[in-house]
């Protein structure tokens, strides 16, 4: 590595230049002036551009980095002071007259950093896939320039169709349903070829950081679909990925730097692309372990540390090196630059503790001083509290700050998971595996800033397989997603619904991923069935819509439920109750989880009632169905009835 200061020469600027040295690319596409850190970097990439000299009129240039491959070159410029408008830069070749000016574009910002406000627990985020949701009539049937794709809605692991306006043409969807966010899968480009039965259609392999997968629609596309969900009042949250990229990135090809990527060596000088498209790997290629205790385990050994952070999630998917200044200071920017130019409302951060943690950490902390009330919630797939507490900000579990604001509570899910299939017992089994999830919060910083979700897209659905089962059967796999959802959405916690879980959509991941990532009924051309209106659902997924629905709709701007403090009981007779007090408005959470007939008994959860009116005079009504009871004498419930109770 070369770095070498220059001083501006206006020069070089006394005619447009000949065009001599090739800039094929500058990353960040354009900029932004105002930011509280003034530096940018740019990633110029163009045949022999290592070696050029650079003049830059208009700001001040820190430095020039040349690295190794002699096709990039990394300029650091100081940004203080300097306005909006066009920046002209300068590229020479050494020892010549001949350059290249290319004018790079600042822009002014549209709000200031601290005005860009997050999503946060008064929200229930809706998460879905963009290829599997709804198509627009505009989709095209094939984009040139792409490497080889097919569109085949019969192949669960073949890209489907779904775009960007096809969402968009949904929003009042959301809207009826009483969401309040959006989740996206990645968006951006995904260029991987495919190899006939399997595809990058989830968005987990970038291409291009910078772009918008056409597939899917253009940037301007994306942007106009996040202006249009604020006018609905959907706020927007952008999944990115910074652990690993796409093998067809240009870095894996061309790599700016030897240590780029995370052990890498085994791809010089070898064609790893086969015919059929698959990844072949060689001597040398390291395999992550997905065991992701190591990362904080305060007695890990170095092989174990080493295959969970720099191992490669797939052989498809090159492993970025974080600690490769460089590389972060690449990635940092990329979602600044998102922030700033579509308006996003938050980020979800793929695979977080699988990048280097003080890279991490060094991303958050510029995006907290930046956007002190915007929010990241990073995946973190332990299902111990203390582990996934640990990644939260200013953690007192840890000595290093991650200044990661929100966490994901797979302990929540794991739990969940197991509960739906047992009884719940005196001690252990059932419903007893949520209370004690929550008897840990006390080691988060913030049990507010914590995502909880039944299913998602990378699990198996609640209901796993109901479409074969019997009445009985599917009867109660229905009553046990109520009893989910009924804690999940009045828990002190961020919710996050799965697509579809509201119109009962089921699958299991036991033969592919993409048999819980089926297609939205009714969000394509030829669809029998349309599940975006009443009239299109069946009766049981109707009965399901409204029941979700009004509890959504309850659910916004609830103070109890987002603000207030809990109160949780230990499960008896199989009944767990959850709590939730703001002044005079409560809100309890009643769940028989046995198979048997139950008893909510009054006396025992007295001290949730307004002392300063007798307990005969008090009702309370079940939201999501509607039914009044007189808390006056005890509640039988049927087996696995769940209650959201709002006292009057």
């Amino acid at each position: 590595m070369v770095t070498t200061s220059c001083n501006r020469k206006n020069k070089v600027f006394l005619d447009e230049g000949n065009g001599a040295v090739g800039v094929s690319r500058i990353d960040p596409t354009d900029w932004y002036v105002g930011l509280k850190d003034p530096s940018l970097q740019l990633m110029v990439y163009g045949p022999g551009i290592r070696d050029a000299e650079v003049y830059v009129d208009g700001a001040e240039v820190d430095s020039v980095v040349r690295l190794d491959s002699p096709n990039y070159l990394f300029i650091y410029l100081n940004l203080q002071g300097v306005k909006a408008g066009e920046l002209p830069i300068a590229f020479c070749r050494p020892g010549s007259d001949d350059k290249t000016i290319i004018r790079y574009q600042l822009r002014e910002r549209e709000k200031a950093g601290d005005e860009r406000v997050g999503f946060d627990c008064s929200d229930v985020l809706y998460m879905l896939m963009p290829d599997r949701f709804a198509q627009s009539p505009d989709h095209p049937s094939g984009i040139q320039g792409l490497n080889a794709y097919t569109e085949n809605r019969d192949e669960p692991s073949l890209r489907h169709g779904g775009d960007l306006e096809g969402i968009r043409s949904h929003l009042s969807y959301f809207n009826e349903l009483g969401v309040t966010a959006l989740w996206f899968t990645p968006v951006l480009e995904n260029n991987s070829p495919d190899d006939g039965t399997a595809s990058t259609y989830h968005g987990y392999a970038t291409t291009d950081y910078y772009r918008v997968d056409p597939r899917f629609g253009t940037n301007e596309q994306y942007r106009q679909l996040i202006d249009d969900a604020h006018s609905h009042g959907l706020k927007v949250v952008m999944d990115m990925i910074f652990n690993h990229c796409g093998f067809e990135h240009p870095w894996v090809s061309d790599r700016p730097s030897k240590d780029w990527l995370n052990v890498s060596e085994w791809l010089e000088g070898h064609e790893r692309r086969t015919p059929n498209g698959s990844v072949q790997t060689a001597s040398g290629y390291l395999q992550t372990s997905y065991k992701l205790t190591p990362v904080l385990d305060p007695y890990a050994s170095e092989v174990d540390r080493r295959e969970t952070v720099d191992g490669w999630f797939v052989p498809s998917m090159p492993d970025l090196n974080h600690q490769n200044p460089h590389v972060m200071t690449y990635l940092i920017q990329n979602s600044i630059w998102w922030i700033e130019t579509a308006g996003i409302d938050g980020i979800r951060m793929d695979t977080y503790p699988y990048a280097d943690e003080s890279g991490m950490a060094r991303w958050m902390k510029r995006l907290d001083d930046e956007y002190p009330n915007f929010n990241v919630v990073g995946e973190t797939w332990v299902t111990e509290p203390a582990y996934t507490a640990a990644w939260q900000k200013n953690s007192r579990l840890t000595p290093r700050n991650s200044y990661l604001k929100t966490v994901m509570d797979f302990s929540f899910f794991d739990k969940l998971a197991k509960a739906k299939n047992e009884e719940t017992d005196g001690w252990f089994d059932g419903y007893n595996r949520l209370y004690n999830n929550f008897v840990y919060d006390y080691l988060y910083e913030d049990p507010s800033h914590v995502m909880a979700f039944i299913d998602n897209h990378d699990t198996d659905r609640f209901l796993g397989t109901i479409q074969d089962k019997d009445e009985a059967t599917a009867a109660t796999a229905v009553a046990k997603l109520k009893q989910a959802l009924a804690l999940l959405l009045t828990a002190p916690r961020i919710p996050q619904l799965y697509y579809g879980t509201e119109i009962l959509m089921d699958g299991t991941k036991e033969i592919t991923d993409g048999n819980v990532r089926k297609d939205f009924p009714g969000g394509f051309p030829g669809d029998t069935h349309n599940c975006f209106t009443a009239a299109g659902r069946t009766e049981a997924q109707q009965d399901m819509f409204m029941w979700l629905s009004r509890l959504l709709h309850w659910r916004q701007g609830n103070e109890a439920v987002i603000r207030g403090y809990t109160t949780q009981f230990c499960p008896l007779n199989g009944v767990y109750v959850m709590a939730r007090r703001l002044h005079r408005n409560t809100v309890i959470t009643v769940i028989n989880g046995t198979s048997q007939a139950a008893t909510f008994d009054v006396s025992r959860y007295a001290e949730l009632l307004d002392t300063e009116t007798t307990a005969t005079s008090l009702t309370a009504t079940d939201i999501p169905t509607g039914n009044t009871y007189d808390l006056s004498q005890d509640i039988p419930l049927y087996p696995r009835q769940a209650l959201v109770l709002e006292l009057e």
